[in-house]
């Protein structure tokens, strides 16, 4: 396949559209985290598009597979899993495995990326009881959707080409390996800090 095919419109609309949903993610979160740290700022702004992503790209699809299959559907969301799934084929026909992990993304992980959000915007005590939740979750989730592919020599996997192997599969893929990844020591960090605080204090009134 040329590059020129592989750009096409279907490629470039699918791009577009993450594209537009990082845009609205960063807007919302850094209005959220006005008043607040570079860090907190980055954070939010994460969340909001990681809930975004949740909720109006993959939200979307499990309905379209508990009511049919990707392949057969109409409609900008379904035209980008179409896209997504000349990468991996899990996704245009209902897959069991797949299906199980996006309810489960859907419900559980954008439900905790809006709890978060409210955690550190309200700066609640539970804040990274839920950062670390949110985290595991999305490395589980990742873990699961390629492993049982891998442990078959990667069938459904296409790559041959650059776009497909790099762009949809390594660096999509990877951003829900590397942020969460950072989130989980910043949270070590923190609460480092805070049990070493908390000791100083019993300490100095003992």
């Amino acid at each position: 396949m040329d590059t020129e095919s592989q750009l096409g419109a279907a490629a470039g609309g699918s791009l577009l559209l993450c594209a537009a949903l990082l845009a609205a993610g960063c807007a919302l979160g850094l209005r959220l985290g006005r008043g607040r740290g570079a860090v907190d700022s980055g954070v939010l702004s994460w969340l909001c598009y990681d809930a975004l992503v949740h909720f109006a790209l993959e939200g979307p699809y499990v309905y379209l597979s508990l009511i049919g299959n990707i392949a057969e559907a109409d409609g900008l969301i379904a035209s980008l899993w179409k896209e997504y799934g000349k990468a991996d084929a899990r996704w245009l026909n209902f897959d069991p495995t797949i299906v199980s992990l996006e309810i489960l993304t859907v419900v559980l992980n954008g439900s905790l990326a809006l709890i978060l959000i409210y955690a550190i915007v309200k700066e609640k005590y539970y804040r990274h009881f839920i950062q670390i939740t949110l985290c595991t979750c999305e490395l589980y989730g990742g873990w699961m959707t390629f492993s049982p592919d891998w442990l078959m020599g990667s069938p459904n996997l296409n790559t041959n080409s650059w776009l497909y192997l790099w762009v949809y599969l390594v660096f999509f893929n990877s951003v829900w390996v590397l942020i969460p990844g950072l989130l989980l020591w910043q949270s070590w960090v923190e609460l480092k800090k805070m049990y070493h605080k908390g000791t100083s204090l019993r300490k100095k009134f003992q």
